[in-house]
Parts: C-alpha cells; structure tokens; sequence
C-alpha cells in the first residue's frame, strides 16, 4: 500500500468523484444542488421567521417539527421510492423540495390564515415550506450507508465515510457564502434572505431536471420493499447490543443539540450582536453569520480526513467522543461569549470539530452490522434517535423566550443563558455515558 493511500487526503473525496460512474455522479451532484440551497436558507429560517413576527416559542416549534420530518419521513420516502422506482422518485422529491424553497420566498405576500379563530401571521407558510423542502433529504440515507458498508473493508469505514462527507460537506460551506454574499448588499435583511431563496429555487429546478434528463437506472428500488410497522419493529429489534450505549449517548447529545440550534443565528444577530468591520467593509450580524458558518466547515472538512485517519490508530471510540464533547460545551461558551468578531469567529471554527468524528460515528453505526444489513441498521438507528429529539427545539424554545398558559396565570420568563447552559449539562451527561459504557468496533480493537 502506498503512502499516498495511506495519507488523510481532503482533496481525496474530490479527486474520486469524478471517477464515479455516471448514475452515482448524477445523484452526488444532485446532492450538492439541493444541500447547498437547503445550507443557503435553513440556518437564516429563524430570523427570516422573526422578521415575520414569530414568538421564540413559534422559533423553536420550528426546529421541533423539523425533527419530526427528519425521524418520519426516510421510511415513507423509501416506500415510495420502491413503488414509483428510483428516477420519478427522484424527480418528484426533487420538485417538492424546490416547491418548499417557494413557500419561504412567498410567504411575505401569501399573508395570515384564520384556523379555528386563530389568526396565524405569513409565518405558518414557513412551516407548510418546510415539509415540503425537506422532500429529497427523504431518499437514500440507508443506501448511502449500505453502499460505503459493501465497498470498503471494516477497517477502513471511517475513511470511506470521510470521502462522501468531505463532498457532501462542501455544500455546507458554500452556501453560507452565497447568503452572506446576497445579504450583503440589503440592508433590510427579509427581503435579502427572499434573494437568497429565489437562488435555492433555481438551484432546486435545475438539479430536479439534470437528474430527470441524465439519471439513467433502472426503474428498480434499492434494497427490500417496504412491509409497513412490523419491518420497523423487526429492525429495531435487530439493532446490535453494541449500538445501544452509542444510542443513548447520540441521542443525549442531538437532544441538547436541537434544544439551542435554530437560535445559534438569533444569539449571533439579537444576543450578542455582533458583525464585522475589516477596512471599508461593514458586515452585519446576519452577513457576518454566513461567514461564521463558513469557517465552521472548512475546520470541518480540513479536520475529517485525519481525525478519520487517526481512528485506525486509536480507535472509533475517543474520536466520537471528542466529537460529542465538542457538542456538549459549544452552547454554552457562545452564550457566554463576549460580543467580538474574533472570540465568535474562534468559537465557530472550535464547533467546527464537532464534525471530526462524524466519519468514525458512521462507522461505529454501521460497523458491527451483518453485511447486506448496513441501510435497515442506520435507517432503524436514526429512526430511534431522531424520534426521541423530536420536542427538544419547542422545549428549548420554551426555556429560551419564555412561555406563559393562557387561563392559568402561570408563565415563565425565559432566559438565553439557561436554555444554552441546560443543552451543555444534557450534551456532557450524554458523552460521558458514551464514554462510560460505549464499546469499540472489534475491527479496530
């Protein structure tokens, strides 16, 4: 084997998409298209619904009913994807998620609803946006992880998912760009942010007809047909022993995680308040956010590669942790930040890690599975673990803006600090229990 193979090359998972076969080029590019629209709006979403008048609470509802999308919908999009095969699937999820980036865009001007004589402001359109921008997100996740599973040798898993991440990733730090880049030049952010959504939707529309047009396969479906509750019920029952303490440590920290994530924007914009001056050039908060997001992802596509490398050394089990870790106690160091571009900028780029262990987390998932089993192991894995995070957002909404029961009397304030702190006391019980009793994918023993 040669040093060069050997080598944590971040440039490798470029280097090797352009030797994918044609279907599998088309589908990555797609991929990128729609991660790239989804990272220019998602992260501005909770300020885009601030500007139209939602609550924190309605802000943090958001974010919940996200997590409900995200732990339903891989099942169902997989049954279809097995009824209509994989091409209409594929076009039919791809216009639905450009149709979502459309609510968001027109939500401004389709204006209030009365439900039950409850007047609802334009932004319920955001939430109807949502379950339909979330359609493509819906197709592969298990066939991704069965793919890497069957191409690559158990000692080299982590790696193998390096590479997809490494590309898929990149989406994540161009689209932030592109945002800040639009924002830039409004100083009213609501309608910059609409720009910025009137791209996503193009990007949406051409990669719906490039992988219509040039995606190939056969109108098969990859993996087994679906068989309703009972294959859910039998793959989770099929979960390997040495999946659960890693269940129950994820599960901890997503739950704080999704408790402060959609209000990281709102703490950068309205918290702290803090943007960027360099010479003639003034960022806003919400412009100098892009640019925080940014930095994030180039410490976590520069970090991947090696910390995946070094997993083959030390084990998958300290680079998960110190993946957690990093989760765990981000909320709270930004809450207590100081409003300066430079102390912000460091805290992003230190977040950033927190994606150094996701390679050897995909491996510690998928890993112990029996081969041919990778894609029902990580879609019941997920399943559980997303189902669970489902009520984080709306409850730290809840703790972060305050909350008050109409006829009751009751109410409670809220506060910034002890929603952010709470996330890190729950995300440090979940590493250290994964810590404490997580085990190590005998491939690396």
């Amino acid at each position: 084997m040669t040093a060069e193979t050997d080598s944590p090359d971040t440039l490798a998972a470029y280097k090797q998409f352009f030797s994918l076969e044609r279907d599998v080029l088309v589908l990555s590019l797609a991929m990128f298209a729609f991660s790239l629209g989804f990272q220019m709006t998602s992260r501005y979403v909770p300020e885009y619904m601030a500007a139209l008048g939602a609550s924190t609470f309605v802000i943090g509802l958001f974010g919940t009913v996200g997590n409900v999308i995200s732990a339903v919908y891989p099942y169902p999009g997989g049954a279809l994807s097995d009824r209509m095969g994989s091409r209409i699937s594929l076009t039919v999820f791809g216009l639905l998620s450009s149709l979502g980036f459309l609510f968001w865009l027109l939500a401004p001007n389709l204006g209030t609803i009365v439900v039950v004589g409850v007047v609802l402001e334009p932004w319920i359109w955001i939430f109807v946006g949502l379950f339909l921008a979330q359609a493509w997100k819906s197709f592969g996740l298990g066939a991704t992880f069965a793919i890497v599973k069957q191409s690559v040798p158990p000692s080299r898993l982590a790696r193998g998912f390096a590479s997809t991440e490494v590309f898929r990733r990149s989406a994540f730090l161009v689209g932030p760009l592109i945002a800040a880049g639009v924002l830039y030049f409004f100083a009213d952010f609501a309608v910059g942010f609409q720009y910025v959504l009137a791209v996503a939707v193009v990007f949406g529309l051409l990669a719906t007809a490039a992988q219509h047009y040039l995606y190939e396969a056969e109108d098969t479906s990859i993996g087994k047909e679906f068989e309703g509750l009972a294959s859910i019920r039998e793959d989770l029952r099929a979960l390997p022993p040495e999946l659960r303490p890693l269940l129950v440590g994820d599960t901890l920290v997503r739950f704080a995680n999704g408790m402060v994530y959609v209000f990281f924007v709102i703490v950068v914009t309205q918290f702290l308040e803090v943007g960027l001056t360099v010479g003639p050039i003034e960022l806003s908060p919400a412009v100098f956010f892009g640019v925080l997001l940014a930095i994030e992802m180039v410490i976590a596509l520069v970090s991947m590669p090696p910390a995946a490398k070094l997993a083959e050394s030390v084990g998958l089990k300290p680079i998960v942790a110190l993946g957690f870790a990093v989760y765990a106690v981000f909320p709270v160091l930004l809450i207590s930040a100081p409003a300066n571009a430079v102390v912000v900028a460091l805290l992003f780029a230190f977040s950033g890690l927190r994606f150094a262990g996701l390679p050897a987390h995909k491996a510690l998932i998928v890993g112990p599975a029996e081969r041919d089993t990778g894609g029902r192991v990580s879609g019941a894995y997920y399943l559980v673990r997303n189902a669970v995070v489902i009520p984080s957002a709306a409850l730290g909404g809840a703790i972060y803006g305050g909350l008050s029961i109409p006829g009751t009397g009751l109410a409670y304030a809220g506060s910034p600090t002890v929603a952010f702190a709470l996330a890190s006391l729950i995300g440090g019980i979940g590493t250290a229990y994964f810590l404490a009793f997580g085990e190590e994918f005998e491939a690396y023993a």
